[in-house]
């Protein structure tokens, strides 16, 4: 796929991301394309539903699967604004999806290619090419405002002179 298409869902991922963000969630977000048509989205809500399991990945598969009308997501490439973690990579591998493309790189999770490559690995019966850093510095610099915006709540107010 071209790169302008990889632009126009990585921008829709990021519009989920936002809506993390909007919660007080960590600013990641995900949708699944299957023929140009996104039959999946989702964003982080880890922390909303107290599940470590709700990851924009995980979300996104679910609704995609639910839609499709089955668990094996052939055809179908995730988008997602950051690199995918280890729980999020197994998923993306046992779901059959078919492409991986991201954003920011995961320096501390990364498992696309950072900190190992659970997605292209050749002992599965199952591997998912991937296509790296698509808007990167835009998807990180969700990242990096909503930290910012963290650090900046936790900083006690300077007194006046």
């Amino acid at each position: 796929m071209e790169l302008q298409a990889h632009e126009t869902y990585m921008r829709a991922a990021m519009e989920e991301a936002q809506k993390a963000a909007a919660i007080g969630e960590v600013p990641i977000g995900a949708v699944i394309v299957r023929d140009g048509e996104i039959v999946g989205r989702g964003y982080n809500l880890r922390e909303t539903r107290k599940d470590p399991t709700l990851h924009a990945e995980m979300i996104a598969i679910r609704e995609a699967s639910e839609r499709l009308g089955g668990w094996r997501l052939i055809g179908c490439t995730l988008y997602v604004t950051l690199e995918p973690c280890p729980m999020c990579a197994g998923a993306i591998v046992q779901s059959r999806v078919e492409q991986v493309v991201y954003g920011a790189v995961d320096p501390k999770a990364g498992c696309a290619g950072t900190l190992m490559n659970l997605l292209e690995e050749p002992r599965f019966n199952h591997q998912v090419p991937v296509v790296e850093g698509v808007l990167a510095e835009e998807c990180g610099q969700l990242l990096k405002d909503f930290f910012r915006g963290l650090r900046k709540k936790r900083q006690p107010a300077l007194p006046e002179k």
